[in-house]
């Protein structure tokens, strides 16, 4: 059964800009560890920057949270698959919102185009 739906747009010059102005820690602010790791050697950051933080923005839209409740951009992290599939690998606070709400399952779409990144989510109990 679908527990919630939510979706993200994010305008990529938006990161560009934040990365010339704050450098490599505005990344570690919205990236977990294995995100950083990958961030690193893309050839074009800022797009993989604005697609992680749409697909967190859906992700806690999905939640229906938000924000609240102590989850940290750290807390979710986007990765890909073998195949390239994304998926989510959740810590700390936004592990346990998912378990309170009896999530069992988590699917997301991330895409972008010229100067836009989307995300989309879907959690089912």
């Amino acid at each position: 059964m679908i527990a919630g739906i939510g979706s993200d747009i994010a305008r990529i010059e938006r990161f560009v800009r934040a990365v010339q102005r704050h450098g490599p820690r505005f990344a570690q602010r919205i990236l977990g560890p294995d995100e950083h790791a990958v961030w690193l050697e893309k050839s074009q950051p800022a797009a993989f920057l604005a697609k992680r933080f749409a697909a967190k923005e859906a992700f806690v839209k999905a939640l229906g949270l938000g924000l609240r409740q102590g989850i940290q951009w750290s807390d979710i992290q986007v990765l890909n698959d073998a195949l390239g599939k994304p998926y989510f690998q959740l810590s700390g606070e936004a592990e346990r919102q998912i378990k309170t709400a009896g999530i069992t399952a988590s699917h997301i779409t991330l895409s972008d185009e010229a100067d836009y990144a989307v995300a989309f989510v879907v959690l089912e109990r």
